[in-house]
């Protein structure tokens, strides 16, 4: 196989699932982004109830790129819930997350697929925390310490070593995330999902990505509630 370079070297493969609520600010660059990478053959967005004239943006991208399929919740359900409703309507071979707030690069998809369609791996996780090619910006230290924690926890409960389990960037092959009951409806999806491949003792792979991270003031949305919650979800997946 030839050596994968950048994302101009893949054949298109890629189903992207882009979960969105009220990011009008930043959702019609995202999606041009995504777009211009060769991997991708299909762009599955989901509305979540916007209420900020993001639907309108999305709608007016989907009339000119027939790669774009669209789908809107009528009342807002959270992240996971737009996930299950996504994957539900992939079909490309490779399945990947991408949020719509341009804080994970669609430049660096070529990082997650490589272990995939090496044959080396089925599922891949990017990494904000194994050296990250492109840096990541300095923010929010106690968010850092709780992510260190969650993703702790979780791998005593998956027997994996994980460095992020918390990470927006997760690729799966299609016939592994369409297999998988998702149940969390906001960001306990995170380790819902990493608790529930771990039991299917699928090939895991983490790579090294770069991260753009936004503040609160920029449209951040997860908050301390969010994270525990997620403790709850690391204990209910991986011990009942």
């Amino acid at each position: 196989m030839t050596e994968i370079k950048s994302n101009a070297d893949i054949e298109p493969c890629l189903s992207v699932v882009m979960p969105v609520f009220n990011e009008a600010a930043t959702a019609a660059d995202v999606i041009k982004l995504v777009l211009a990478q060769r991997p991708v053959q299909q762009l599955v967005v989901v509305d979540d109830c916007s209420t900020d004239g993001t639907w309108e943006q999305l709608q007016a991208a989907a009339q000119s790129e027939a790669r774009i399929k669209l789908a809107r919740h009528e009342f807002n359900q959270g992240k996971g819930a737009a996930l299950r409703t996504g994957f539900a309507l992939a079909t490309a071979p490779i399945v990947i997350i991408q949020d719509a707030d341009q804080e994970y690069d669609p430049a660096e998809y070529f990082r997650l697929l490589t272990p995939i369609l090496s044959g080396k791996a089925d599922v891949v996780f990017g990494s904000r925390f194994l050296g990250s090619p492109g840096g990541h910006r300095v923010l929010y230290y106690w968010h850092s310490v709780g992510n260190k924690l969650l993703t702790n926890l979780s791998n005593m409960g998956t027997g994996l070593n994980m460095t992020d389990m918390e990470v927006c960037y997760k690729t799966f092959r299609r016939e592994i995330i369409q297999r998988i009951k998702i149940e969390e409806h906001r960001f306990g999806f995170e380790p819902e999902i990493t608790a529930k491949v771990a039991k299917l003792n699928v090939r895991i792979y983490e790579v090294a990505i770069s991260y753009y991270g936004r503040t609160y003031a920029e449209g951040k949305k997860i908050g301390w509630r969010d994270g525990i919650h997620a403790l709850w979800c690391v204990v209910r997946y991986n011990f009942f």
